[in-house]
C-alpha cells in the first residue's frame, strides 16, 4: 500500500486528486497531465494511458476505490447483447462511453473516468434513461468501441439480393426536384447491381468510383488509398442502363447526354449513418463516363491526432486555430486531403459561441452548426460575393473553399486583418510557393505578410499494412541519398510493402505528410522585399521547418511509410 501524499495544489480534483493522494502521481505531473488533456480536449484517463504515465489497470483500481463503483471486465461482455444502439455512435466515440445494458429506467454505461459527468448527462438525454456508470479499463474499453464501430461499418457486407432492392437512396437537392422527371425505369437487376457496387465501394474504403464505357468493354474502377483499381467489368451493353440508373438516383436529366452534369445522392446505411455521393457525368466517344466521389462526414470528425501530424506540427496548427484572427492556408494537389484538414480545424472551432460560415464549390462534408454555402457562378454567386455577404453577417470564422483570383484573395485578406479567422486552400506544391503565388495573383505583399499566419502543405501517402510489412536492408549510401542523416543510420529499420488478405498490395489506409510553416517576421520581410519561393524555403529551413520530404522521412523511420511510397507522392 502506498502512503497518501499531502496535497498543496487545490486546483486538482476528482480522479487526479485521488491519484496524487494514493502516491501514484506527484502533483506537478498530475497538474501537467490535466492541463494537457484539457488543451487537447481528451479525457484525462486517456491522456495518462496513451502517454504511458500510468496503466489503465492502476487508474481503474484507484477510481473504483475512490468512487465506490464496481470494476467490470468488459472482455467478458457478449457484444451482441450490448445496448450501444440506444445512443448515437458519435456520442459513444466522443466520450469513450459505451451503453452496456438497460434495466427498467436505468442504462448502465461503461466508462473509464466516472467523473465525466457530461458524458453521462448527454447519454441520459439521448437515451431517455438514467445513466449509471460502470468502471472499465480505458484501453479495453477503446478496443471494444473500435470493434463495434468496425462491425457497424461492415454490416452491409452480408446483404442479400433482396436487401439490395430496399436500400434508402435519395438524390439531388430538394429545391431541384420539381424540375426533374423520373422516367419509368423498372430494371431490378440493374438496381441491385448498382447498389452492390456502391456498398462494395463503401466497405472497401474507396474514395471515388469510375464508371467507364469503351467500344468493346465497360469498366468500373475504385480509387482505394489513392490508387485506381478495376473491380467490375459488366457487359458493355449495360452502359446506357447503368448511366440512366445512376442519373435517376442523383436527380439528373437522363435525356441529356451531350453535356456534363453534376449532382448528389445520399445512401442511408442505418438510422445513425448515411453516406453522400457527389456525381459527375461526362460524354465520351462510347457513352457517358460517370465519376462518384464518396463524401463521408465522419472523416471530418476523426480528430487531429488521426491525420498524421507530428507533435510539433499539431501544436502549430492548434495555436494558429485559436488565434482571434489571421489566415490559415492549406495547399496541395487535388486529392491530398486539404478538405479534411480544414474541416478538422473547423470541427475544433465549432462551438456554440462562434459564428462559422463556409463558401465551397461544392460543400463536400456536412458539418452541423456551420453555415455552408455552395457557390454558383452561373447564378452570380462567386466566392467573392459569398465572402462579402459573410462579412455583413457578424462572422467569427470564415472558410473559403479556394482562393482562385485577386478579388477573392483581397477580400479574404481584409477579413483576416479585421478580426476574423479565415481558412482557405490554394493549389501549390509547398508552403513557400504559396506566398509567391499570392503575390503573382496581384495581392499586395504587405497584406500577405500581415494577414497570413500559417501555411500547411500536404500530401497523402499509403500507410504500410501492419500485418504484412517486412524490414528491408539498404546500403548506407542509398539511405544518405534518400535524405537520411549520418547519425540517423544506427538502428534505422526501413519497411517495405508485401501484401496480404487484409490490405491492398501491402498498404491499408492513408496518412498525411505535412509541411507546417508559420509566417515569421523575417518571412514577411522577404515577401515585402520581393523575395522568391527559394529564399522563403531557405528561411523556413533556418527556422527548423521540415519540408515535405523531411516530414515523410520521419514516417519512414516510424515504419508508417515505405520509401517507395514516399518517392511516389513527393518528388523534389
Amino acid at each position: 500500500m502506498s502512503t497518501a501524499a499531502p496535497l498543496t495544489n487545490t486546483q486538482l480534483s476528482g480522479l487526479a486528486r485521488k491519484l496524487v493522494q494514493d502516491g501514484l502521481l506527484d502533483e506537478a505531473t498530475a497538474q501537467q497531465a490535466c492541463d494537457e488533456a484539457e488543451r487537447d480536449k481528451t479525457p484525462l484517463v486517456s491522456h495518462l494511458v496513451e502517454n504511458g504515465i500510468l496503466s489503465s489497470t492502476v487508474i481503474a483500481n484507484a477510481a473504483s476505490q475512490e468512487f465506490g463503483i464496481p470494476l467490470f471486465d468488459i472482455d467478458a461482455m457478449d457484444l451482441e447483447q450490448c445496448a450501444h444502439d440506444l445512443v448515437d455512435e458519435k456520442l459513444i466515440c466522443k466520450h469513450s462511453a459505451l451503453p452496456l445494458y438497460k434495466r427498467g429506467n436505468r442504462l448502465y454505461v461503461a466508462v473509464s473516468d466516472p467523473t465525466n459527468l457530461q458524458a453521462l448527462d448527454e447519454i441520459k438525454f439521448h437515451a431517455g434513461a438514467n445513466a449509471e456508470p460502470i468502471l472499465v479499463e480505458d484501453d479495453k474499453l477503446k478496443k471494444v468501441i473500435e470493434k463495434i464501430m468496425e462491425e457497424n461499418d461492415t454490416a452491409m457486407e452480408g446483404l442479400g439480393d433482396a436487401d439490395l432492392d430496399d436500400l434508402d437512396i435519395s438524390g439531388g437537392d430538394e429545391s431541384d426536384r420539381d424540375d426533374v422527371s423520373e422516367p419509368d425505369i423498372d430494371d431490378t437487376p440493374i438496381v441491385r447491381f448498382v447498389n452492390k457496387v456502391l456498398l462494395d465501394a463503401i466497405n472497401k474504403g474507396a474514395s471515388d468510383l469510375h464508371f467507364e464505357p469503351f467500344e468493346n468493354e465497360y469498366r468500373i474502377r475504385f480509387r482505394m488509398d489513392g490508387i485506381l483499381k478495376e473491380m467490375f467489368s459488366p457487359p458493355v451493353t449495360l452502359s446506357n442502363k447503368m448511366a440512366a440508373r445512376i442519373k435517376v438516383m442523383s436527380q439528373l436529366d437522363i435525356s441529356e447526354r451531350r453535356v456534363p452534369q453534376d449532382g448528389r445522392m445520399k445512401m442511408r446505411l442505418s438510422k445513425n449513418r448515411s453516406i453522400d455521393f457527389r456525381v459527375s457525368t461526362c460524354p465520351t466517344l462510347f457513352g457517358e463516363k460517370i465519376v462518384m466521389r464518396i463524401l463521408d462526414s465522419a472523416s471530418a470528425k476523426l480528430g487531429i491526432d488521426a491525420l498524421g501530424y507530428e507533435e510539433d506540427q499539431k501544436q502549430l496548427y492548434l495555436e494558429a486555430l485559436h488565434k482571434p484572427y489571421g489566415m490559415i492556408l492549406v495547399t496541395g494537389p487535388t486529392g491530398s486531403g486539404k478538405t479534411v484538414s480544414l474541416y478538422t480545424g473547423l470541427n475544433i472551432l465549432n462551438t456554440e459561441d462562434r459564428n462559422i460560415s463556409t463558401a465551397e464549390d461544392p460543400a463536400e462534408i456536412n458539418l452541423p452548426g456551420v453555415n455552408q454555402v455552395n457557390v454558383n457562378p452561373k447564378a452570380g454567386l462567386t466566392f467573392a460575393k459569398a465572402l462579402k455577404a459573410f462579412l455583413r453577417q457578424d462572422p467569427d470564422i470564415i472558410m473559403v473553399g479556394e482562393i482562385r483570383d485577386k478579388e477573392t484573395g483581397d477580400i479574404a485578406i481584409k477579413a483576416a486583418q479585421t478580426g476574423h479567422m479565415v481558412l482557405s486552400t490554394l493549389h501549390t506544391n509547398d508552403a513557400p510557393q504559396t506566398l509567391t503565388r499570392m503575390v503573382n495573383m496581384g495581392i499586395a505583399p504587405f497584406n500577405i505578410a500581415s494577414a497570413v499566419t500559417l501555411i500547411i502543405a500536404q500530401r497523402l501517402g499509403r500507410r504500410l499494412c501492419t500485418h504484412c510489412k517486412e524490414p528491408i536492408e539498404l546500403p548506407p549510401e542509398a539511405l544518405l541519398k534518400e535524405g537520411f542523416l549520418e547519425n540517423e543510420l544506427d538502428g534505422l529499420t526501413i519497411f517495405r510493402a508485401v501484401g496480404c488478405d487484409q490490405c491492398n498490395d501491402g498498404y491499408k489506409g492513408r496518412v498525411g505528410i505535412y509541411q507546417v510553416m508559420p509566417v515569421s517576421e523575417e518571412m514577411g520581410r522577404i515577401i515585402m522585399a520581393g523575395g522568391n519561393s527559394m529564399e522563403l524555403a531557405d528561411q523556413a529551413a533556418k527556422e527548423g521547418i521540415c519540408n515535405l520530404h523531411q516530414s515523410g522521412l520521419k514516417k519512414v523511420k516510424q515504419g508508417i511509410l515505405s520509401l517507395e511510397e514516399l518517392n511516389r507522392v513527393i518528388t523534389e
